[in-house]
C-alpha cells in the first residue's frame, strides 16, 4: 500500500473536521496514513492511530507528504524530508502563506493532479549550516529560508566578522545577522531591508538587522559560496536559530559556516504560480 505523511499545525480547529476526511478519502485511494501526534490529537472520534515523531516519519519511506497549516508548518516537513526527494503538498490554513499555495479547496485535486502525472513540482533549494565552536564541529543544520544569529531579550549589539570564502567582508556591530537562501528572501529578510530574489536564483543573501553602519548594505553571493559568520562580541542570550524553529544559544567565538546544501525540497501543487502573483495577494505589490 501506498502511503502519505500528514503533518498538521496544532490549535487549527478546522483540522478535527478536515483530517478524518483526508484520512478516509486517501484509504479510498489505496493511501495509508502516517500521522504526527499533533495529526493524531485531532482524531478524537476516529480509530486510534499510533503518531509517528515528525523526525521519524522519513523513515517509513512515504510516498507522499501532506503539511497542513502555514509555513512555519511546512518549514518544519522540509526539514524532516530534507534528505529525501518525496514531494510535499503545502495546504495553506493560514492568513499569509507564501509557501503553502495549496488551499483547502484544492487539497484533493491538487493530491490527484500528482496521481495523474500532471501536477507542479518546484524544487527549492535547501541551504547547509554548520555551527563551529571551539574549532570543532558541533551541529548541522538545513534550511529553506534562513539563518539568524540574533540577540535576545537584552537590548545590546553584538559584534559580527563576515568571510566569503575565507576572504574579510567586514565586521561590524548589529542586533544580528540573516543568511538566507532565495525562498527565505521574502521572510525575515525582507523585513530587515534585504531584495526579493527569484526561487530558481542559485544564490544566499547576507543581511545585517539593523547594523551600527549606514554603510552595511544587503549582500548577494553565489549559491557556491560560503559565507562564515563568526561572533566577536555576543550579549547574554544569543541565539542561532534556523527557519524560526530550531534554536541553540551561541558563546563568543561560535562561528557559522552557511553553504549551498547538498538537497533541496519538492513542493507540490496544482498550477504554476509565479513569485509576483504571490507578492501581489499576499502583500500587495505594486498596489496604489
Amino acid at each position: 500500500m501506498l502511503r502519505a505523511a500528514l503533518i498538521s499545525k496544532p490549535q487549527k480547529p478546522e483540522l478535527a473536521q478536515l483530517l478524518p476526511e483526508l484520512i478516509g478519502w486517501l484509504r479510498q485511494h489505496g493511501y495509508e496514513s502516517l500521522l504526527d501526534p499533533e495529526s493524531a490529537a485531532y482524531l478524537v472520534d476516529m480509530e486510534t492511530i499510533e503518531p509517528i515523531d515528525r523526525t521519524d516519519l522519513p523513515k517509513y519511506e512515504p510516498d507522499l507528504v501532506i503539511s497542513l497549516g502555514g509555513d512555519g508548518t511546512l518549514l518544519s516537513a522540509a526539514r524532516a524530508f530534507a534528505q529525501t526527494n518525496t514531494p510535499i503538498v503545502g495546504v495553506n490554513l493560514g492568513s499569509l502563506g507564501f509557501l503553502t499555495e495549496v488551499p483547502v479547496n484544492e487539497l484533493y485535486e491538487t493530491i490527484e493532479a500528482w496521481m495523474q502525472g500532471s501536477a507542479v513540482l518546484d524544487e527549492r533549494s535547501l541551504m547547509c549550516a554548520e555551527l563551529v565552536r571551539d574549532g570543532r564541529h558541533f551541529r548541522t543544520w538545513d534550511a529553506l529560508n534562513d539563518v539568524v544569529i540574533a540577540k535576545g531579550a537584552i537590548a545590546r549589539m553584538g559584534e559580527f566578522t563576515i568571510k566569503l570564502d575565507g576572504q574579510l567582508v567586514a565586521g561590524f556591530r548589529a542586533d544580528g545577522v540573516i543568511v538566507s537562501t532565495p525562498t527565505g528572501s521574502t521572510a525575515y529578510t525582507l523585513g530587515a531591508g534585504g531584495p526579493i530574489l527569484m526561487p530558481q536564483l542559485d544564490a544566499m543573501v547576507l543581511t545585517a538587522i539593523c547594523p551600527h553602519l549606514l554603510t552595511i548594505r544587503p549582500i548577494v553571493v553565489p549559491g557556491d559560496a560560503e559565507i562564515c559568520v563568526a561572533v566577536d562580541v555576543v550579549p547574554h542570550e544569543t541565539y542561532l536559530t534556523v527557519d524560526g524553529q530550531e534554536a541553540v544559544e551561541l558563546l563568543l567565538g561560535d562561528a557559522i559556516y552557511c553553504r549551498r546544501s547538498k538537497h533541496s525540497v519538492k513542493l507540490l501543487r496544482l498550477r504554476p504560480n509565479g513569485l509576483f502573483n504571490v507578492l501581489r495577494s499576499k502583500l500587495s505589490w505594486g498596489s496604489r
